[in-house]
């Protein structure tokens, strides 16, 4: 991480299937996809856009109940069915006015290889192929799905020096605040 400058750091991009999930998929009997996003990786997000970040999801695959679990988060852009990924990533780039030197992407497999040429911080989940491990700048402790997310967050705004902000709001006397 020497030499990232974790406070220019203002958009967190995201890949879904293995970062935000598991990697595994489950169907129902009428063969809808079932998906479970960990609760400590959504607040992690909430925490993101609360310390003034940006947030985009990228998933090469059309998994629409992405969308409704990520609704009330306010990410910026989406993006499923990306079969190339790097367009899409550049184009959402050029949507919010984004410069790659103030983006980190988090990802986990090889169709991720190619944003991490493009970013100022480029973070592989602990359970991410071994390629991406070794071409990412860090590697979370935790598996994708199992809170990776919240924890590029901390690390982030830790280093960035914006954690306190976010802890000073559960540090306050009286009424408990939400996420």
């Amino acid at each position: 991480m020497a030499g990232i400058d974790h406070a220019r750091i203002e958009l967190l991009v995201l890949d879904v299937d293995g970062v935000l999930t598991d990697g595994r998929i489950a169907f129902t009997d009428d063969g809808r996809e079932v998906l479970s996003f960990h609760v400590r990786d959504a607040t992690g997000m909430k925490y993101w856009k609360r310390a003034g970040g940006r947030l985009a999801l990228i998933s090469g695959r059309a998994c629409g109940g992405v969308v409704h679990q990520v609704a009330e988060i306010g990410v910026d852009a989406v993006r499923l069915d990306a079969k190339d990924k790097l367009s899409v990533y550049l184009d959402v780039l050029a949507e919010l006015g984004a410069s790659p030197d103030r983006v980190a992407v988090v990802g986990d497999d090889l169709t991720d290889l190619p944003l991490f040429g493009h970013c100022a911080f480029a973070v592989a989940v602990a359970d991410a192929v071994e390629e991406v491990r070794r071409a990412a700048a860090w590697v979370t402790a935790r598996p994708g799905g199992r809170g990776a997310v919240r924890e590029v967050v901390e690390m982030i705004l830790k280093q960035a020096g914006k954690w306190a902000e976010i802890m000073a709001r559960y540090r306050r006397e009286g009424g408990a605040p939400t996420t």
